[in-house]
Order: structure tokens, then sequence, then C-alpha cells
């Protein structure tokens, strides 16, 4: 069983660099390549409201934002203009624009975006589509909140129309569109790679991985029955559940508010995940690290590290 791939989560490092030092980011992902990472993935937000650490602010500001633990404040810079700069200083590390909120604009607007990333950077684009869950987000774009999954599923049809046909058309209940001609597309005719993700295997996520998805992020472990469900779904539809790339994570313990976490702990979950058949772990430096002029190193630890536990 070879080592599996590794991916740097380059959002929410704020604790090394200053929100408006993006070029860091950029250099960061320049050596995750040269130490032998898979990819890096940038997530987003638009704009937050104040119910963004409506559970409380996360204690130790290196873990992961998830809903309802965050600071308004908390930078989020265009995840796809900084892959574009990351593409062009990169030959070989795919891209992934993690939770990219579709429903906050048009599918015509982001599969161009997409489509053109892909194309510059040589097919090398990860999509992680999301309907996200800040309800003052959508109210503040004008995007109703209660419908964000059916518009979801409308983009991802749409999307895959446009990097397909030409013309293209779509006749759906939010958006429709009729013989439009959409050039440049994406790098490949069925567009970029899409991871689908979330929280549960609930009824649409599940139609959501079999119809369109290349690849499954969970939000958390899912569990056994979880996983089960999956296989049978994807069987079912003439899938071979292997064809399925199964996106893990590491597990940061805090010794404290201000300490970083040990690398070796966080890094003894990734085994039994592989046993699972998950093959692709996300980590992010700066739960391990306070220097931005460490990350190259770090990097390449955690390559030697990992290699290190499948021999």
């Amino acid at each position: 069983m070879g080592a599996p791939r590794m991916c740097l989560i380059l959002s929410e490092n704020w604790t090394m660099t200053s929100g408006r030092d993006l070029p860091s980011l950029v250099r960061w992902a320049r050596e995750a390549e040269d130490a032998g990472f898979d990819s890096v993935m940038i997530s987003e937000h638009i704009v937050l409201g104040r119910s963004a650490g409506a559970d409380g602010i996360m204690l130790n500001p290196r873990e992961y934002a998830l809903p309802g633990n965050q600071d308004p404040a908390t930078p989020w810079p265009s995840s796809l203009v900084l892959l574009s700069a990351i593409a062009a200083v990169t030959d070989r590390i795919r891209l992934v624009a993690g939770a990219v909120i579709a429903p906050l604009r048009h599918p015509l607007l982001i599969a161009r975006e997409l489509g053109s990333l892909d194309l510059i950077s040589g097919g090398r684009l990860v999509v992680l589509p999301t309907v996200s869950w800040l309800e003052e987000e959508y109210a503040a774009l004008g995007v109703p909140f209660r419908s964000r999954g059916d518009l979801l599923d409308e983009h991802l049809a749409a999307w895959a129309v446009l990097w397909r046909d030409t013309p293209a058309s779509y006749s759906g209940t939010h958006y429709s569109f009729r013989e439009v001609y959409f050039e440049p597309k994406a790098f490949r005719p069925e567009g970029p790679a899409l991871w689908i993700g979330g929280a549960g295997m609930h009824r649409r996520m599940l139609e959501r991985i079999v119809r369109h998805g290349d690849g499954f992020n969970p939000l958390g472990r899912p569990s056994a029955d979880e996983m089960r469900r999956l296989e049978d779904a994807l069987r079912a539809a003439g899938r071979d559940p292997r064809g399925l790339e199964l996106v893990g994570g590491t597990r940061a313990v805090f010794a404290g508010a201000n300490r970083v976490a040990d690398l070796g702990q966080a890094l003894t979950v990734i085994p039994p995940q592989v046993a699972a058949g998950f093959t692709t772990f996300c980590i992010k430096p700066s739960q391990f690290t306070d220097d931005p002029r460490d990350v190259g190193r770090l990097c390449r630890d955690i390559i030697r590290r990992v290699d290190g536990l499948f021999p």
C-alpha cells in the first residue's frame, strides 16, 4: 500500500501572517509542490455576519473554521483569484477550490470563472461546491437561503451542459438559458473534477455524489453505515466505488489556546482512514507552526512522516 496524497489547506492561517499578505499563501503553495504535496485548498466566504461566531469563537485560532465558531472579521480572500496566482507559479499541484458557495452567483458566471481557471492550469482544478451555512451571507447578496439546495443542484446540472455542449441550453426552476455559446470551455469536456462534501450523508448529498462527484470530502468522519450506503448507491448507478476519491483529514490536538499541535499525533489518524479506502488527506500548516518561513520545512517533514507510515 503506497502513501496517500496530501493536500495543504491555505485558508485560515492568519496566526502566521496578515489577511492582506496574500503573496505568502502563493509562496506556500509553491513550497508545498516542491515538497511533494498533491494539492492545495483555498475555501471561501464572500461576506460574514455577526452570527458567524454565534456558537462561540474557537478557543485556539489555529482550529478549523466551522459554522458558528469564527470571528466575523476573519479574512476570506477570493479563492479563485488566489488559485489563479498559484497556477502561474506551479506546474503539477492540484488546485482545490474548497467550499465554493455556488448559489451566491449565477451558474453562467461561476462556470466561466471555474472553466477559465481549469484551462489556464492545464486541468488541475478541483471544485468543492457547497450551499454553506450562513444565512446573513445569502441575505447580503439577495439570494434566498432556503432555496440554496435547489440552486446548487441546478448549478451542477448547468455546469455540465456548459462545459460539454456548443451551443448550450438549460432549463430549470431558477436558471434558464438557451443556445448560448460559451467559449473557451474547461480543460476537459466534463469540466473540472468535483469533490462533493459536507456534514452527514443525507439524501441530496448522496445524489450529488453519485451523479456528479469525482471525490467525497466529508465534514468529520463518516460512519461505516454511511460509507456502505454510498458504496451501494454508486454500484446501483453503475459506478465503481473505487473510482471515487475519498478525502480525509488529520486531527490536531492543542495543549492550550496559544499552542501549536504535535504533528506526529495529528498524523496517527491517517492509517485507519487509508484502511477504510481514503486516499487524500488535508492538513493546515498553522496548526503546527507559527513561523511563516517554516512552511516549506514543515511540508517536507509531513511528506517524510507520512511516507514512513507506509513503508
